[in-house]
């Protein structure tokens, strides 16, 4: 009795992407794909999301430690708070980011009187709305990796003398370096992927903000076929991350 609705569920899934491969113009791919304007948009991707990638390690492993290992009043909050870009629209994410770090913004007005930095509509406003929406997907990982480590190593390592930051560089990350490697790949990918908050606070603008999901946005109005080569290249990176990343689900 369940075959049939299981069935259903593969091919909703399964269809959109049929469709895809379907009309994808395979002859013409490698010609398409070496177009200046893709070429432009997919190296803009990979150094933005790579960029935001390396700055959410930087400020997401110290996070998810906190979270895991200190306790303190409201922790729970957040965490919530570090899960709101999970839930929050994308394009509503733009706007809180352009309220907080635009000319006139919370923080971004005395970035700009004072250092003269205005981050909307520039390719360092890329990499901070990409940021902004792969860093729960990389604090997320790590916080688990932390809990379900074992503590007698650390405990081990104080006993005999070790510094916490000793034991934390010489044995905590290692204990947890899958979980940093799973979630910097998500976080990455994330990233990649992003639209809604960067079309938002970062504009779409060729070879400056205009990353490969815009790109495909742009091009369904003037050039399918390049719209359709983009997106299999979204969803070749997409396949190869599941892939790299089954095991951390699936047994």
């Amino acid at each position: 009795m369940l075959v049939l609705p299981a069935l259903v569920a593969l091919a909703f899934l399964g269809l959109p992407v049929a469709g895809l491969l379907v009309r994808a113009p395979w002859s013409t791919l490698g010609t398409r794909l070496a177009q200046p304007e893709i070429l432009d948009a997919l190296r803009l991707s990979v150094v933005c999301a790579t960029v935001a990638t390396v700055f959410c390690l930087i400020l997401g492993v110290p996070l998810a430690w906190v979270l895991a290992r200190v306790s303190f009043p409201g922790r729970r909050l957040v965490r919530a708070l570090v899960t709101v870009p999970l839930v929050l629209p994308p394009v509503v994410g733009g706007v809180a980011l352009l309220l907080a770090l635009g000319r006139n913004g919370l923080l971004g007005q005395w970035l700009y009187r004072w250092f003269g930095v205005s981050l909307p509509f520039t390719t360092a406003g890329v990499v901070v709305a990409e940021a902004f929406v792969a860093l729960p997907f990389l604090v997320i990982s790590v916080e688990g990796a932390l809990r379900a480590a074992d503590l007698r190593y650390e405990d081990a390592a104080a006993t005999l003398g070790a510094s916490r930051w000793t034991t934390f560089r010489r044995v905590t990350l290692p204990l947890i370096a899958p979980g940093i490697g799973a979630g910097a790949v998500l976080c990455w990918a994330r990233a990649l992927g992003e639209f809604g908050a960067t079309i938002t606070f970062a504009g779409n603008f060729p070879g400056r903000t205009q990353t490969m999901p815009l790109a495909v946005y742009l091009a369904l109005e003037n050039d399918p076929q390049a719209a359709i080569v983009l997106s299999l290249v979204l969803l070749a990176v997409s396949v190869v991350v599941l892939a790299g990343l089954r095991g951390r689900w699936v047994s």
